[in-house]
C-alpha cells in the first residue's frame, strides 16, 4: 500500500502534514478527496531538468500550462483553447461549441526521444533531437469531441500544439481566434517588429512590454510607406519575439511547422502581460479552415540565462518533420551575385521601355518599343556579372527584370502581369545560359509574381519547364504589393499553403526556392531542403531607401533566423551611395561589419550583393568573400547580446577549415576570441579583417586593415569593432 501511495500521490506527500488530523485513516480520505485535482495535473521535465511544464484543468476544464526554467517562473499560467466560427456549409450535426473550455482529461501518456539528425545543409553536420513528451488526452461532454495537447520538453525549451483526431462530430471546423496564452512573469525587455498580416519589413524596437503600445501609436502613420502593409493592434507584435528577465532569462516565442494554417501573432494585454496568439485572417475574416484529422503548428519558447543558447539550440527544425525529399542530392549551399543592386539604388531599371504607360501579356508588342537605356538585365550586362562570378568562385549570376511586363508592374492590382517565361528583347536567355555553362557558372532564375498568386500558379508548370530547359537550379520568389486573390494577406492560410505549393513543387523539378515578401519561415526547410532562403524581414535594399539602424543585423540572428536562413543580401563595400550614385543614403555598417555578416547571419544562399566594379577596387577585402564557406559542420557562438553583438566561429563542410564573424550594433565592442575550438596539435594560418582604430558607420566606414598571423589552439585574439563595425577572420590549416 505505501508503494502505491508513493507512486501515485509521491508529489503531493510533502503537503500531507498541512493536512488536519493525523491518523491513517484521515490521511487516506485526504488522498480520495485529491483525485479530481491529480486526474487533470500532470508535470514533465526536460532530459536535463532544466525546464518543467505543467499541464492542469482549470475549475472550468480550460486547458492551462506553466513553464519554469532552473526553477524560474517563464510562462504563468496560461490558458490554452479555440474559439470556433459558424460556418453555413458545416454539417447540421457539427455544433458551434468553442473548444476553450469544459474538458475533462481522458488519459495521458509521457514518452522520450532521442535521435541525432543530418541536415542536407546547416550550421552543424548533425542535429540532436532530445525531448520528454506529453501527451494529454481532453474530452468536451458538450459536444463529445475529442482533443489532444501535446508537449515537447526540451533543455532549452518546449513546443506545444492541438492535435484533432478524426472523429463524429468534429470533421470540420472555422476557427474564428486561437487563444494561446503566455503569460509573462513582469515587464521584462522586448525586441519587437509590430504585429502586420502582410509585411515583417520593420527595424527592430526595444521597449518593456508596457512600452510596445506608445511606439505603434506614434509610428503607425510610418508604417505605411512599405508597399503593403496591415499593422492589426496597438499591443500587437510578429514572432519571432525575443525578451530578457530582469534576472538574466532570455526568452523568445515563435512557432514551428505552420503548415496549412495561418501565421500567427501576438497580441499583449498590457495589464496581465499575457501574450495571446492572433492568427492571419482571410479575406473575409476567418483564421483557419480545418478537416481532421489535423495538427496545428506548434507554439515554441525557447528559455536559457546564456544568450549564446538562443543562436545555437534548434528547437525550431526539431519541431519540424524529417526530410520528405528521397534524393537531396541536388540542392546545394551557393554564393552568388547578381544584376540587383544596381536597380535598388536606382542607376538601373527592371522596365525596359518608356513608350507606355501600361503593357499587357500577349498584346504589346516589345520589338515596336524603344528601349529607355537604363534596362539592367541586359545581354551585355549580365555576361559582365557571369565574367566576374567565374572568375571570384561565385556559382550563379541572379538576373532580376529579365522578363516582359516590368512597366507596371506594381500597384495597379493586375492579374496578368507576368508570364515568367518570355523574356524582354535585349535579353538572350538560350544564349546567356550557354555563355555561363561554358564558364561553370549557373544564372538564377527571377520570379517577381507582383504579389498575384493566382498568376504565377497558372504559369509555375511552365516557368518551371523552361527554367529545367535551360539548366537554372534555383529561383528568387517575390510578392510585391497587395496579394491576389485581393483581399487576402501574405500570411493567411491561403496564402501559407500557396508559398509550400511552390516549394513542393520546385522540387519535383528539382529547382531550390529562396522566396522573398512571403510568410516568416517556420523550420520547414528541414522538411523541404530546398527552401534555401526566404527574405520576410528588413534587408539591405532598406539601405537603398533610408537605411536600417546598426543594430538591425545583430538583432535578426534573435529573431527572424529562429525560423530558417534569410536572404540579407550583404557585402555592400562602397556603403555612401551618393559617392556613384543620386541616390543619399548610405548603409549603417562598416566594409569590415559587411564581411562579418557572412558568418552572423547564417545561410546556405548568400549574395555579393554589391556591384563588381565595387569588389575590385577592394580586391584585398574581397578575398574573404571568395574563401568563406556557406555550408558548415560546426558552429560556436562565442559571444552574444541581443542588439548588440554577437561572434560566431564556423567550421567548413568537409575541411578542418574555420571562419569566425563578429557584428556589432549601436556601440563600439572589443571581441575576446579564444580559440578553444581548433584542433589540438594543429596550426592555422589566419587572415584577420578588422575595423581600422579611426573606423566608424558613418564617419569613415571603409577604413579596415587585413593582418595575417598563425595560431593554435588555445590562443586568444581582442579585436576592436568599431561603432556599427565588425571583423572576419578565415583560419586555414596547416
Amino acid at each position: 500500500m505505501k508503494n502505491i501511495i508513493t507512486k501515485l500521490f509521491g508529489p503531493l506527500l510533502p503537503h500531507l502534514g498541512e493536512l488536519e488530523g493525523g491518523s491513517r485513516i484521515r490521511r487516506g480520505l485526504s488522498l480520495l478527496a485529491l483525485l479530481p485535482f491529480l486526474a487533470s495535473a500532470q508535470t514533465v521535465t526536460s532530459p536535463n531538468g532544466n525546464v518543467t511544464v505543467k499541464f492542469s484543468l482549470s475549475d472550468s476544464g480550460q486547458p492551462t500550462y506553466e513553464m519554469s526554467y532552473k526553477g524560474k517562473t517563464v510562462c504563468k499560467p496560461s490558458h490554452l483553447g479555440l474559439e470556433l466560427a459558424k460556418d453555413k456549409h458545416a454539417s447540421k450535426f457539427m455544433q458551434e461549441t468553442d473548444l476553450m473550455d469544459g474538458f475533462k482529461e481522458t488519459d495521458h501518456k509521457t514518452t522520450s526521444f532521442d535521435e541525432t539528425w543530418r541536415p542536407v545543409w546547416g550550421e552543424t553536420a548533425t542535429i540532436r533531437n532530445n525531448y520528454n513528451e506529453m501527451e494529454v488526452d481532453l474530452n468536451q461532454p458538450s459536444s463529445n469531441r475529442n482533443i489532444i495537447i501535446r508537449f515537447r520538453v526540451y533543455d532549452y525549451g518546449m513546443g506545444l500544439r492541438y492535435e484533432f483526431p478524426q472523429q463524429n462530430d468534429l470533421n470540420y471546423f472555422v476557427i474564428k481566434e486561437e487563444h494561446t496564452q503566455f503569460a509573462m512573469n513582469g515587464n521584462h525587455t522586448a525586441y519587437w517588429i509590430p504585429g502586420d498580416y502582410d509585411t515583417q519589413e520593420y527595424e527592430y524596437q526595444i521597449t518593456p512590454l508596457t512600452g510596445i503600445k506608445d511606439i505603434i501609436r506614434r509610428d503607425r502613420e510610418k508604417y505605411k510607406s512599405n508597399s503593403s502593409t496591415t499593422v492589426f493592434s496597438d499591443t500587437g507584435v510578429q514572432t519571432s519575439l525575443q525578451m530578457k528577465t530582469k534576472d538574466g532569462l532570455y526568452i523568445n516565442i515563435h512557432e514551428a511547422a505552420c503548415i496549412d494554417y495561418p501565421t500567427m501573432h501576438l497580441n499583449l494585454n498590457e495589464k496581465t502581460l499575457t501574450f495571446e496568439s492572433w492568427l492571419t485572417p482571410d479575406a473575409v475574416g476567418r483564421k483557419g479552415f480545418i478537416q481532421t484529422p489535423f495538427n496545428t503548428p506548434w507554439r515554441t519558447v525557447l528559455v536559457s540565462d546564456d544568450a549564446c543558447d538562443m543562436l545555437s539550440c534548434k528547437l525550431t527544425l526539431n519541431l519540424n518533420e524529417p526530410c520528405k525529399i528521397k534524393d537531396t542530392s541536388w540542392i546545394h549551399p551557393t554564393k552568388y551575385c547578381g544584376v540587383w543592386w544596381n536597380m535598388i539604388v536606382g542607376t538601373k531599371t527592371w522596365s525596359y521601355t518608356n513608350d507606355y504607360p501600361s503593357v499587357r501579356l500577349g498584346v504589346t508588342d516589345y520589338s515596336k518599343c524603344k528601349p529607355n537605356g537604363t534596362h539592367g538585365a541586359t545581354t551585355s550586362e549580365v555576361k559582365r556579372y557571369i565574367d566576374f562570378a567565374a572568375k571570384n568562385g561565385l556559382q550563379e549570376v541572379l538576373v532580376e527584370g529579365w522578363n516582359v511586363g516590368w512597366e507596371d508592374w506594381f500597384g495597379h492590382q493586375k492579374l496578368d502581369v507576368f508570364d515568367f517565361v518570355t523574356p524582354y528583347p535585349d535579353f538572350d536567355i538560350k544564349y546567356l545560359n550557354d555563355y555561363a555553362h561554358s564558364k561553370g557558372v549557373k544564372l538564377m532564375m527571377h520570379h517577381e509574381t507582383s504579389a498575384s498568386a493566382i498568376n504565377y500558379e497558372r504559369h509555375l508548370e511552365d516557368a518551371f519547364n523552361l527554367m529545367n530547359k535551360y539548366g537554372y537550379d534555383a529561383v528568387k520568389t517575390g510578392y510585391v504589393g497587395d496579394i491576389i486573390p485581393r483581399g487576402e494577406y501574405h500570411y493567411s492560410q491561403l496564402m501559407n499553403n500557396h508559398y509550400q505549393r511552390v516549394v513542393e513543387e520546385a522540387a519535383k523539378h528539382h529547382i531550390m526556392v529562396n522566396a522573398h515578401e512571403a510568410t516568416r519561415p517556420t523550420g520547414i526547410c528541414r522538411t523541404w531542403p530546398n527552401l534555401v532562403g526566404n527574405e520576410s524581414a528588413r534587408g539591405t535594399e532598406y539601405e537603398a531607401f533610408g537605411g536600417s539602424v546598426p543594430y538591425h543585423t545583430v538583432m535578426l540572428p534573435f529573431t527572424r533566423l529562429q525560423g530558417g536562413p534569410m536572404d540579407y543580401t550583404p557585402g555592400i563595400f562602397e556603403t555612401k551611395l551618393s559617392e556613384w550614385s543620386d541616390n543619399k543614403s548610405f548603409v549603417h555598417s562598416t566594409l569590415c561589419g559587411q564581411l562579418s555578416l557572412y558568418l552572423v547571419m547564417y545561410s546556405p544562399l548568400q549574395m555579393a550583393a554589391d556591384l563588381p566594379e565595387h569588389y575590385e577596387k577592394y580586391d584585398d577585402a574581397f578575398q574573404f568573400i571568395r574563401d568563406v564557406a556557406c555550408d558548415w559542420d560546426d558552429s560556436k557562438y562565442i559571444e552574444a547580446e541581443p542588439a548588440k553583438y554577437i561572434t560566431v566561429a564556423r567550421k567548413a563542410k568537409g575541411t578542418d577549415n574555420w571562419f569566425v564573424g563578429g557584428k556589432t550594433g549601436e556601440e563600439a565592442h572589443t571581441a575576446v576570441v579564444k580559440f578553444d575550438f581548433l584542433d589540438k596539435g594543429r596550426k592555422y594560418d589566419c587572415a584577420i579583417y578588422q575595423d581600422a582604430a579611426d573606423a566608424d558607420y558613418e564617419k569613415n566606414p571603409k577604413a579596415y586593415k587585413i593582418s595575417h598571423r598563425t595560431v593554435k589552439k588555445g590562443d586568444i585574439l581582442k579585436i576592436k569593432e568599431a561603432r556599427g563595425g565588425g571583423f572576419a577572420i578565415s583560419l586555414i590549416a596547416k
